[in-house]
């Protein structure tokens, strides 16, 4: 963690006061896991609080930007912004990566590239640079790493499929829209799901993803690409 503080103070002006707290930050569960008996503890906590934050200032950043959005716009630039994907580019922009503290099977599979380990690690240090310096140090990260390049749109997008499956649905009143994941494969660390969108009880859509999420996505793609 010696190298990591060195970073951050030389790229981001951030002394890290509590090392104990840096080094939670960037731990996963298959780190803290392989090492029980030493007790680590894991980031998943500081993760929880890192989105809080993050969604704090990424929403007043909104709200300033743009005074005549109204909140469903606001809603969805949000949403973009603070995506899986987008914060694991950011966490590789920031390189984030190279610290990670994962277990040796993780490790081998890949983990220190997957988008969900190095999302929810950049939201953990968001928590931990709470917990450690403030709201306003927060704040100040996020302007110096997000925040120009969300202006000038170089973040990992994803398009929004599932809004825009609703908003073709329901058009002409409610519809009850349902996704359901009806196959699991792979190891626990590097799982594939396939999910099924239901529209009024009718399967219209299959799609498969690394996460749920993904999953959800491509099976509104493949709905929306069947409705023509």
């Amino acid at each position: 963690m010696e190298n990591l503080q060195k970073k951050l103070l030389s790229d981001f002006g951030i002394d890290f006061t509590d090392l104990e707290l840096l080094k939670t930050a960037f731990t996963h569960t298959s780190f803290a896991n392989e090492h029980r008996l030493l007790k680590i503890s894991h980031n998943e906590r500081l993760e929880f609080l890192g989105d809080a934050v993050l969604q704090l200032v990424i929403s007043k950043y909104l709200y300033q930007k743009y005074p005549h959005f109204p909140e469903g716009e606001m809603s969805k630039l949000r949403s973009s912004f603070v995506r899986e994907e987008s914060l694991a580019g950011f966490a590789r922009r920031c390189g984030f990566d190279a610290y990670m503290l994962l277990g040796k099977g993780e490790e081998k599979s890949g983990g220190r590239n997957r988008d969900t380990i190095l999302g929810d690690a950049f939201e953990a240090f968001l928590g931990a640079l709470l917990l450690d310096k403030g709201e306003k140090a927060v704040e100040t990260f996020l302007y110096q790493v997000m925040i120009p390049l969300l202006e000038v749109g170089k973040f990992e997008r994803v398009t929004d499929y599932k809004t825009s499956l609703q908003e073709i649905l329901q058009v002409n009143g409610e519809i009850e829209i349902l996704y359901q994941v009806v196959d699991e494969t792979g190891p626990a660390h590097d799982k594939t799901f396939t999910v099924q969108v239901k529209a009024n009880q009718k399967i219209i859509g299959l799609g498969t993803g690394r996460s749920k999420k993904l999953a959800e996505q491509a099976a509104a793609k493949n709905a929306l690409e069947a409705e023509g």
